[in-house]
């Protein structure tokens, strides 16, 4: 299953900057300009300690530079278009759909 790139923010973080370092962390690019789009609200899950968590997401444009390679937690790094025949989390199949929307709406 395929998801976008992310993960939470570190103590003093800001959501935005967590994104960024996410990034870097997981495909090695290093982003040289960031936009805010949304923030996407997911679901409840069960977290590996036993309680349960919701998921925030801060969605953000960015322009990044360097070769996209798999590192950290990541096994596979890949482009695909809106047509594609991947399997994706409802939570990514979401934020993408509504960043398509969104896109839209800007022209």
């Amino acid at each position: 299953m395929y998801i976008l790139p992310g993960g939470g923010a570190n103590k003093g973080e800001s959501r935005t900057k967590a994104a960024v370092r996410e990034l870097n962390e997981e495909t090695g690019l290093i982003a040289t300009d960031v936009r805010f789009l949304f923030r996407h609200v997911g679901y409840v899950h069960k977290s590996y300690s036993g309680g349960y968590f919701e998921d925030h997401h801060t969605v953000c444009l960015m322009l990044a530079s360097g070769m996209a390679r798999p590192r950290h937690e990541i096994r596979h790094v890949g482009y695909y278009s809106l047509n594609s025949e991947i399997k994706v989390s409802k939570t990514t199949k979401e934020i993408i759909d509504r960043f398509y929307e969104f896109k839209r709406t800007m022209i």
